[in-house]
Parts: C-alpha cells; structure tokens; sequence
C-alpha cells in the first residue's frame, strides 16, 4: 500500500463450473435435476505461503527488496509470470515509466467466458525501497495468484472472462494500475464487470475490513466472512490509496479485502479478532521487517479462501 503524500505511514476429476440449461423437457420424463455451479476451491495455505518465500528469496538476492525499478521487481513478475504460462494463461507484460525507470504490468487471462463481461482481481507486486513486502504486498500478490492456478487446477469455464493482473510503482503513487486503466478504449473500460483488489491481507495482527465502494461485492466479501462466524469492519484506512482507485475513478464497479497497515488495534477489535490491542495491525509496515515472518497465517489462509470465493461467485 502506498503513503500518502503526508503522513500515509500514519494511516487490494475437473471441476466444470457451467451451469446447466435445463429447459422444456420432454412430454413424459421426468424434469432434470438443477446441477449447481461448482464451489469455489480451497486455496491451501501452504501453497501461498510457497509464493512468499520465493519472493522472499528474490528480494534478499537483490538488495533487500522488490522495489519499482530494482532487480527484484523484475525477478519477481517473472516468477509470476513463468507460474501463469505453465498454467495454461494468456500473459502480456505492459511496460511504463515512473521516476526515470522501467515499470512493468502483468495481466494474465483465463481462456473462454464472456469478454463483454470481464471479472479482475489483481494486486500490485513491488515493495518499499527498505524491505521485502511480504505483507505488503507479496500476500495479496500470492493470493492472487494461487487463486489464478486453482483455476487452471479445476479447469474452471465461468459464464464471464477473468483475468488478473500485478500492478508495478503502486507505492510511487498507483502508477501502473493508472497506466492500465488510462491506456483502455471506453469501450474495454466498459467490459469490466467488477475489479477486486488485495493489498496487506496477511497482517500480523489482522483486522478483517472490508471494502465498501460496490455493494455487490461488498455483499460477497461479507457473506463468505459471515459463513466463518467473523466479523467485518468497512475499510478505512487504505480507502482510495490503492490499486482499486484508478478502476473506481473510471466507474469500473471496486471492492477488495485489507488486514490493516500502520493504525492500532483498538481493544474492541482486539476482542472480536484476537491479537494484541493497543498496537499497529502491522508493525513492520513499510519496513526491512517486513519479511516472511510479518505474516498472520490464520489471516493470510481465510482471506486466500476469500479471493477464490469471490472470483467464482462474480464470474458465475
């Protein structure tokens, strides 16, 4: 998640889910059966987990960290970008410049669906120049992408088109996500059905805030979290600082998950979520402690679950 220009330390066998047209039957037979769209798989942890330490790996192999520009940054949406291609994924690199250097995009989409009618989820892959952004953002980058593979996994066919996307220079400013949104025809902004944005949802000390910008999607968001038993606050903090802001400003229906960066936990939260009150939801926010050992895996695994949740009942 990026700063804000004053104070932002201070303050995104195969399961075939189509549905089956069951239309005039014949004179004399029995009605067929409703067959439900298949559920949204689990999305194993672990798996996740996997992507944060090959990001890990790349930012302490290159400086510290996974910052718009470095070597890191690069080596981390080729990682990326090698995972989609073996899955089966159509990817296009979208290159821009931000603060004299070489920014990248990468959008992958799923063959098939409507593409009049295009579901997003992305997530903005680089870190602060002073760390490796595990939590901001390699979880919602991992999730994301997890998510893109179990796609491939069940060979999943959803009535519309997804796609996913990892922004580059968020923390400069949301460059590469205003970059993608500004260089679409009116046209192609107008396909997009909803765009769903992960940043932060792994904090050590996690609140679980939703999004309130769609309400559709924000029904969604809150409706897996009500099937867990847990409680949700609006998003405030982020509110308009990430990648979803470009999508929003150009009347692309926004919503998304968040764990909290910088503000404390207060003692009403901490009763409802557990953790420690009195203290930030990420301590190691934007800082060289942001590393695999910033990460709540009780929040980074239902919020995992909540990205996939999300793609199959939108992309339905």
């Amino acid at each position: 998640m990026k700063l804000s220009v004053s104070g932002r330390a201070m303050t995104a066998g195969t399961v075939a889910a189509v549905l089956l047209l069951t239309g005039g039957s014949i004179a004399g037979a029995a009605p067929a059966p409703a067959v439900a769209v298949a559920a949204a798989p689990d999305i194993p942890v672990a798996s996740v987990k996997a992507h944060l330490t090959q990001l890990q790996s790349i930012a302490t192999a290159n400086g510290g960290n996974r910052a718009h520009g470095r070597p890191g940054y690069k080596a981390s949406l080729d990682y990326v970008k090698a995972k989609l291609d073996a899955a089966g994924f159509t990817t296009a690199i979208q290159q821009f410049t931000a603060s004299g250097r070489t920014g990248y995009n990468l959008i992958a989409d799923w063959p098939g669906g409507d593409t009049n009618q295009v579901v997003m989820a992305g997530s903005h892959l680089d870190s602060v120049s002073s760390g490796p952004g595990i939590n901001d953002n390699g979880s919602g980058s991992a999730a994301v992408l997890e998510t893109a593979l179990a796609v491939s996994r069940a060979g999943y066919q959803p009535t519309k088109h997804l796609r996913f996307a990892w922004w580059g220079a968020e923390e400069l400013g949301l460059v590469g996500s205003r970059y993608y949104v500004n260089n679409l025809s009116s046209a192609n902004r107008a396909k997009i059905s909803g765009y769903l944005n992960f940043d932060m949802i792994g904090s050590p000390n996690p609140g679980y805030f939703v999004y309130d910008d769609d309400p559709a999607i924000e029904k969604t968001f809150k409706d897996y979290y009500a099937g867990l038993g847990v409680a949700t606050e609006i998003e405030t903090e982020g509110d308009g600082r990430s990648d979803h802001a470009p999508f929003k400003s150009a009347g692309v229906p926004v919503g998304g998950l968040f764990t909290g960066a910088s503000r404390t936990k207060t003692a009403a939260q901490a009763a409802k979520w557990g953790g420690t009150s009195g203290q930030s939801f990420d301590r190691c926010y934007h800082s060289s402690c942001d590393n695999t050992s910033n990460i709540n895996d009780t929040a980074l695994n239902r919020n995992s679950d909540a990205v996939a949740y999300a793609v199959w009942e939108l992309s339905e």
